[in-house]
């Protein structure tokens, strides 16, 4: 199981939301770039990146900064945020970015996403976001009527091969993963599903890594808030994951 470090930008910096609301946004560096720098140096082979401006508009505002980090890195990142259009898709992929992330997108026109899964293949994942069970969309803004289970099966009729799966009540609180629901969307798919939202301590990537021994599309964790709090080291985390 892949740990995978995030970076969230807005206007430039980088931060951390509780439960994607911008009015609890704390800012932990001036400058993602060296905040990229230091996952690398700290073992990540692969960064996740949202432009939170871009998802919450539908049109991604901090692609230079994104850029700047691409450049930057030995490593490769996977980005997603307000990318509702193909030019910003092509953009990062002429950039070597290992895959973009497409969410609203995904949820409220089809026919754009077989377009893009048909030509891109496995360069695109689909952020699942789920609150009570229920899809969000539009940076979290939006709770649609439509439910997580149905709509990861109609990706998967659409050719989609991986998701992020984040249940938005844990995202940014620091109380640990929701695992009943991370084993029901794992145990509702044969796609690659990466985890997201409260990892919080080490032992809560100790409960994945038990999961992934029965559920072998567990692919990867991604992990925010803990490890700008300093509540979960990073070289400590990708130990444990290569330990199992």
């Amino acid at each position: 199981m892949q740990i995978i470090p995030a970076i969230d930008i807005s206007k430039g910096q980088c931060i951390r939301l509780i439960q994607g609301d911008l009015r609890d946004k704390t800012v932990y560096s001036k400058e993602p770039v060296e905040v990229a720098k230091l996952w690398q140096v700290k073992g990540a082979r692969l960064i996740h990146i949202i432009d939170i401006d871009g998802a919450i508009t539908g049109n991604p505002q901090n692609t230079d900064t994104i850029i700047k980090i691409i450049k930057a890195l030995k490593i490769k990142v996977q980005v997603g945020g307000g990318l509702r259009d193909e030019k910003f898709i092509k953009k990062y992929l002429r950039l070597d970015v290992k895959r973009v992330i497409l969410s609203t997108s995904a949820a409220l026109d089809e026919k754009f996403l077989k377009e893009m899964i048909e030509k891109y293949k496995d360069k695109i994942v689909v952020g699942v976001d789920s609150k009570n069970g229920y899809l969000a969309v539009k940076g979290w803004k939006n709770v649609t009527n439509v439910k997580v289970k149905s709509f990861i099966k109609k990706l998967e009729k659409s050719g989609v091969r991986r998701i992020i799966y984040t249940d938005i009540k844990r995202d940014g609180v620091l109380k640990g993963p929701n695992i009943k629901g991370a084993i029901s969307i794992l145990k509702s798919t044969d796609m690659k599903v990466i985890i997201s939202g409260g990892i919080s301590k080490l032992k809560d990537i100790e409960k994945l890594m038990q999961i992934e021994k029965k559920y072998e599309n567990l692919e990867g964790v991604i992990i925010g808030k803990a490890l700008y709090t300093g509540a979960i080291d990073l070289q400590k985390a990708i130990k444990i994951a290569r330990q199992y």
